[in-house]
């Protein structure tokens, strides 16, 4: 008899639960009590807005449910469009591009904004949604109170004013980062891949002629890819200055649509794009209101929904687009799509079975596995290395192939605490020979060694990728900063074509322990990790190694305190499901073995 096996943790259809909130739980608890869910895990007050309060009065910030700012206030007003979307007094018209993209893939969309959620019964003031973070599918609960000033929304509302999907979209994501102030300025791709869990990478418009750009992004809107673009600021003083022709610079705009129109006999070739703050449109040829239209049958704009009204959304020819916009985003979910002229489509996918994936988590320490960039001769071999491999097939007569690899690298949580501060990040893909495989590699063979691949110049966004055609052997990848002594976490994904041998072993030289019986937790430790939570761990409820130590060292006595690398070899030695941060349950019963130890034995696995 066949069992219905659960899907894995982390996936969509199984989402890890954000704060440990259950919404399906927490929903029956409130319907059975009669009350309105209250989030005690993101409240209604100044902290979560993260912004500076304004100091007067009038402007102070109210926390109200949908029904109680629009007496006709509803979830959804028939179907979900990206007029949906209008940005606030909030820089985070990056974030908002991107959820107008997804509006447009309605089988995504469900995946963000689960379905049957709405304001009528059964309703009890809760919401969730999900986000992909970091190779997991995470679920986020909130309450509907949102903020409101001078009886208007503060941040994302709908064009139609009484619909209110997108507000709570926009606050499920500001909890998981931490508050609304840390949503302000970003990339589009960030929003992109945390709306499919795709990969997100830039294409310059002036590296194609309109033509070929037109059908490229023809084809990228085909096979289900997101796409946004903007207009590059020459200095900070010019972001969010609108130009002549209504465009804005710095700022971000959802590609929604391309079509062609006849006019006359000539074919003219045009994109639709929406600014996200709903209004402020485009005003040259091909918007909305130009005399071009006038020579264009009926037919032909019924067919392309030409709307009039300044709604945010525009059409312009490719031409103009080419001569007036600089970076165009996109992200696709498979990397095959990567590819121009792939053929693979919505309703016609890749084959899963085409990619194989690996993913892993780490994180560069200061003093150990933070080694810089190649600059830093006598540090870069610290960095972390994992190990990817290409191999024949054993039956395999002719000459091996190269194969495909895409490495892709994040790194994680630089919103965290309403900052923004990513670091300058890059990778390096070395081959390793025969003779040196499963070592850790030392500072001798980095400067004798040039790298196979590389992911490019030193960046400071979330992420960096590269698609690479590798020759058959054994290859290490090498993530880093720019500087060393830089501390952060990242996250590394690998994709090959099925057929290549892949491998995560971690060459980082570590520390293994012993393990420890644990011990009933104390009160007195009970209180130091109350209080350690409240005021260090992050919005996911959880410490990493640097606030480990912090709390360790003022609980154990002085001559057992612990240094950064082996607070992080005890995450290591928990079941984290692949975080390098412990929550706190681990964290209650690991102090109190510590206490009862006193000392762990420590043996070194790896001798230079």
């Amino acid at each position: 008899m066949a069992t219905n096996k659960k899907a894995p943790l982390g996936s969509i259809e199984n989402p890890i639960k954000f704060m440990d909130q259950d919404f399906k739980s927490l929903l029956e608890e409130c319907l059975k009590s009669g009350e309105m869910f209250a989030d005690p895990t993101f409240l209604a007050e100044q902290k979560s807005i993260g912004l500076p309060e304004d100091a007067d009065p009038k402007k102070a910030i109210k926390w109200q449910r949908p029904k109680e700012i629009s007496k006709n206030a509803v979830f959804v007003e028939g179907t979900t469009g990206t007029t949906d979307i209008c940005q606030g007094q909030l820089g985070n018209c990056w974030l908002l591009a991107s959820l107008s993209c997804l509006t447009m893939h309605p089988k995504l969309f469900v995946k963000v904004v689960p379905p049957n959620q709405s304001l009528s019964k059964p309703y009890a003031g809760i919401f969730h949604f999900r986000f992909w973070q970091y190779g997991e599918w995470v679920e986020v609960v909130v309450d509907d109170r949102l903020p409101v000033r001078e009886g208007r929304l503060l941040f994302s509302y709908s064009h139609t004013r009484n619909e209110y999907w997108s507000a709570l979209v926009e606050k499920a994501y500001a909890k998981l980062v931490g508050s609304y102030g840390s949503l302000k300025g970003g990339n589009i791709s960030e929003g992109m891949e945390d709306f499919t869990g795709g990969i997100a990478y830039s294409l310059q418009v002036s590296s194609c002629t309109p033509r070929v750009l037109w059908r490229s992004l023809t084809a990228a809107l085909s096979r289900g890819s997101l796409l946004s673009c903007f207009i590059q600021a020459s200095s900070y003083l010019e972001i969010g200055k609108v130009t002549g022709n209504g465009l804005i610079k710095g700022h971000a705009y959802a590609i929604t649509d391309t079509e062609k129109v006849m006019k006359a006999s000539n074919e003219i070739l045009l994109l639709r794009l929406r600014n996200p703050w709903g209004f402020i449109e485009y005003r040259g040829p091909w918007s909305d209101k130009s005399k071009e239209w006038d020579d264009v049958v009926k037919e032909e704009k019924e067919r392309i929904e030409l709307k009039k009204k300044e709604d945010g959304e525009f059409w312009i020819s490719v031409e103009d687009f080419h001569n007036l916009f600089d970076i165009v985003e996109l992200c696709s979910l498979n990397p095959d799509n990567l590819e121009e002229g792939s053929k693979a489509s919505p309703s016609s996918p890749a084959s899963p079975s085409t990619w194989n994936i690996s993913e892993h988590e780490g994180f560069w320490v200061t003093g150990s596995t933070a080694g810089g960039s190649r600059r830093y001769n006598r540090s870069f071999w610290k960095n972390p290395q994992y190990q990817l491999e290409k191999q024949r097939a054993e039956k395999q007569k002719q000459k091996a192939k190269k194969c495909t690899v895409l490495v892709e690298m994040l790194q994680k949580d630089r919103r965290q605490k309403n900052k923004l501060n990513f670091l300058h990040i890059a990778f390096h893909i070395y081959q390793v020979p025969t003779e040196l495989q499963g070592a850790c590699l030392s500072r001798h063979f980095f400067m004798t060694t040039r790298p196979a691949g590389r992911s490019g110049k030193y960046m400071a966004q979330r992420g960096t990728w590269r698609k690479l055609h590798l020759d058959p052997g054994n290859y290490i990848i090498v993530p880093s900063t720019y500087r060393p002594n830089q501390p952060g976490e990242f996250y590394v994904r690998i994709f090959a074509k099925t057929g290549n041998t892949l491998g995560t072993q971690d060459f980082t030289c570590s520390s293994g322990f012993l393990p420890v019986m644990a011990t009933p937790v104390s009160p007195e430790d009970q209180l130091k990790v109350l209080k350690t939570f409240d005021e260090d761990a992050g919005p996911d409820d959880r410490l990493n190694a640097k606030e480990l130590m912090k709390l360790f060292n003022t609980a154990l006595e002085k001559d057992y305190h612990l240094p950064l690398e082996t607070c992080r070899q005890l995450i290591f030695g928990e079941d984290t499901k692949g975080r390098s941060s412990l929550n706190r349950k681990q964290t209650e019963t690991l102090l109190s073995s510590l206490r009862h130890l006193q000392v762990c034995v420590f043996v070194c696995l790896c001798v230079y």
